[in-house]
């Protein structure tokens, strides 16, 4: 196993040898053989274990076994103790899931304090099979029957092409020690469930059934891989960027085939869970919204338009421009103010007006319910909001349309429209020029 492991850092993993590595020691056999394998290859590595205080005296011995492992290989190590049950209680989630989240912040902050690049943690095989079971039994899409990856950002996962025997094997050839989690023995929870009741079954009916399953997931894989260039090739045609997300063609996805699967592709990594909620909008009312915990997709005319929830402005904030201000960068975006002699080209995202015409300081606030102003190139007023209607405004333009004001009277529907008392006269030799840019 050493031979195939150092075989495997050099054409896998070749950037581990000029790196600063974490190692994730719990004191079991897989990640006790991992920091032997990784002194054999002489790399550059720290040890980190979590003392998650649920075995009492068990999991303090654990701590006590991995400080000495440390010691033996020579090797730094940082060890943390944590309040799992405590935390799991404050945050209403499982004694599991809280020893996670814990586990990988606290990596995360030793990675950021003592400059390491990667952590490495000791998954194998055996995980990834058990992994993929959970999830089929939970209910996934095609990336939940991927399993554990072998990279993930800046995790890495060497050991998963071994197996649990060849691990236990090296580490009794070796004559290396461990220590056994007295709880791993327990049909408690579901991974050892299926790794005491379900895996035996498999391996019994294949005796190979682990390299037929990464076979399996090669090819699965390899179907993935196809999807993405596919997608790759329809998305600029589904989807346009704007000013507060993404557009996405409703025609054009009800002509494709698959149109269910397309959808999930394009917006799975955005939250969204209830895809018969996130089809069916394709055929909604406008103005009907499906939400995600961060983002919200929402029926427009001829479009879906994903963006992320906004956060509550207060509908009274009110922001301000000076006399001689030539650059103001607000929450809602970025004002460029100078001064010209004439109209030198138009654009929707700027306006031109006579200096005489304006009072300071000048004012911005979003719209509000009764806002009126004469719309440039009209002679009477007009509502703001029948002003959207009229010109189609989507539910997150509304949302986002801000006014610019001098003593009170509408200068400017932001983006959208100048005020007609405000245009430029032919007389009028000296015009302040404003920009807006989110």
């Amino acid at each position: 196993m050493e031979k195939a492991f150092k075989n495997l850092v050099k054409s896998k993993f070749p950037f581990l040898l000029d790196s600063k590595l974490l190692l994730a020691v719990s004191g079991g056999v897989d990640s006790v053989v991992l920091a032997h394998l990784l002194k054999k290859c002489n790399l550059d590595f720290s040890m980190a274990h979590c003392n998650f205080k649920l075995r009492g005296e068990e999991s303090d011995a654990d701590e006590k076994f991995v400080a000495k492992l440390a010691e033996d290989l020579d090797v730094a190590i940082f060890a943390e103790r944590f309040s799992t049950e405590e935390y799991a209680e404050k945050r209403k989630i499982s004694v599991q899931m809280s020893a996670r989240e814990q586990r990988y912040q606290w990596f995360g902050d030793l990675k950021n304090t003592h400059h390491f690049d990667y952590i490495l943690t000791a998954h194998h095989a055996n995980d990834n099979l058990e992994t993929f079971l959970i999830n089929l039994v939970r209910g996934t899409g095609p990336e939940g029957l991927l399993g554990i990856k072998e990279i993930r950002n800046d995790i890495i996962r060497p050991l998963l092409p071994f197996s649990r025997k060849e691990i236990e094997a090296y580490a009794s050839e070796n004559d290396i020690s461990w220590r056994e989690d007295s709880s791993n023995a327990s049909d408690k929870y579901m991974r050892n469930k299926i790794r005491h009741k379900i895996v035996p079954v498999l391996e019994e009916l294949n005796e190979n059934f682990l390299d037929s399953f990464a076979n399996t997931q090669k090819y699965l894989q390899d179907e993935l891989d196809l999807v993405e260039d596919y997608l790759s090739l329809l998305y600029p045609k589904i989807v346009t960027k704007n000013d507060f997300g993404y557009e996405l063609d409703i025609a054009f996805l009800k002509k494709i085939p698959n149109t269910r699967q397309v959808l999930f592709q394009l917006l799975k990594s955005f939250g969204f869970t209830n895809w018969e909620d996130v089809v069916e909008l394709l055929d909604a009312q406008p103005g009907k919204v499906v939400f995600s915990g961060s983002h919200r997709l929402i029926k427009d005319r001829e479009k879906l338009l994903l963006t992320k929830i906004p956060s509550e402005q207060k509908a009274d904030t009110i922001f301000s421009i000076d006399e001689n201000e030539d650059f103001v960068m607000l929450p809602i975006g970025t004002f460029s103010i100078s001064t010209s002699r004439a109209i030198e080209s138009f654009d929707r995202h700027c306006i031109y007006v006579p200096v005489r015409k304006l009072s300071f300081p000048l004012k911005i606030r979003k719209w509000q319910a009764g806002d009126h102003f004469i719309p440039f190139g009209m002679k009477g007023t007009k509502k703001i909001s029948d002003f959207m209607k009229d010109e189609k405004f989507s539910l997150p333009e509304k949302e986002s349309t801000w006014v610019l004001l001098s003593d009170d009277k509408i200068v400017w529907v932001i983006n959208h429209r100048l005020d007609d008392r405000f245009k430029v006269e032919k007389s009028d030799n000296k015009l302040l020029k404003i920009s807006f840019s989110r």
